[in-house]
């Protein structure tokens, strides 16, 4: 176990150096802030002086050396809009975005496993039919389209939830959180619920094909003919292993709804990390870019080494594989 916890953090490693070098080539080779930070009346020396302070007038390989220098210390540079560092700037969002997708994923499990299971015990039901149109729907639908009828519907029409915004905050452990008060709560839900409809689909259709695979195994049958009963049949012997694929898609799928919960963060009004990325793209803020990307891949492939690690708990024959290498 240990020899393949070393092996997948070294591989880890490697692909966070790897994504460092391509978002360099991608943020820094590209445009010049300096068109959009400056006035357009200033003298050319102005703008050499602007240069020079933001580093933009060395070679691209000395910018490459002191960008990497600098990531290998944590320091992803100062913001060129608001002058302070970059990665201050995101943490103070990442807390936002953070609840927006724990609460969408908590949303997409509790939902969505049931009515997959459901779906696939009773697949030739109209009700095992109508939650499998409803995936389709959850797959096909525009994010962005989802997120305005939502506000059409429940703010405009109905008046019952809040069009956007993050409303009332609680402190916890020195994070700010909204799910704690009622108000705060109302203002979540809308975002929440579209950010997690895709990935209901997903775990519908998940659990759906599992159930249906898992029902045809032979130690089903024999639980099922020792007199089990139909419950203790689908929670323990089917449940626990539909949740092995299952529990590896969620895993990524977290960090996905982490990293493009721009959409939702913008339709919406969500003070997020999305939202910040966006501003900063249309004023070339290089730092906090980078910062924003840098901060996405770490987190991807944290998620991702932990995904193979419960994976590695829940699936006995990932453990024999290990112990022949």
């Amino acid at each position: 176990m240990l020899v393949y916890f070393l092996r997948r953090l070294g591989q880890s490693l490697i692909a966070i150096i790897v994504m460092a070098i391509l978002v360099f080539i991608g943020v820094y080779a590209i445009g010049n802030p300096v068109d959009i930070l400056i006035n357009p009346e200033a003298t050319q020396r102005e703008i050499d002086a602007t240069m020079q302070r933001l580093g933009l007038d060395r070679p691209l390989w000395e910018q490459f050396f002191i960008y990497f220098g600098n990531l290998l210390q944590g320091d992803f540079g100062r913001s060129f809009v608001y002058g302070q560092p970059a990665m201050e700037i995101i943490l103070q969002r990442l807390p936002a975005t953070l609840e927006l997708a724990f609460v969408a994923l908590v949303i997409a499990i509790v939902f969505g496993i049931p009515l997959g299971v459901i779906a696939g015990l009773k697949p030739d039901t109209v009700l095992g039919k109508s939650i499998m149109g409803g995936s389709i729907l959850g797959f096909s639908l525009p994010n962005f389209w989802q997120g305005l009828m939502l506000i059409l519907i429940f703010a405009v029409l109905l008046g019952w939830l809040p069009a956007g915004g993050r409303g009332p905050t609680t402190e916890v452990l020195g994070i700010r959180v909204s799910f704690l008060t009622w108000e705060g709560l109302r203002h979540l839900i809308l975002p929440a619920v579209n950010l997690a409809l895709f990935k209901m689909a997903l775990v519908i259709r998940l659990a759906r094909a599992g159930t249906r695979e898992v029902l045809l195994l032979d130690y089903v049958k024999f639980a099922r003919a020792k007199g089990l009963s139909e419950r203790r049949v689908i929670t323990v012997h089917v449940l626990k292993n539909i949740m092995i694929p299952v529990v590896t898609v969620l895993g990524l799928e977290l960090g996905s709804m982490i990293a493009f919960a721009v959409v939702t963060e913008t339709v919406f009004s969500w003070p997020g990390m999305g939202k910040l990325l966006i501003d900063s793209i249309n004023l070339l803020d290089r730092p906090v870019i980078v910062g924003y990307v840098m901060l996405t891949v770490f987190i991807f492939v944290f998620i991702n080494l932990t995904v193979d690690l419960v994976y590695s708990g829940l699936d006995p024959r990932v453990r024999a594989g290990m112990r022949n290498e």
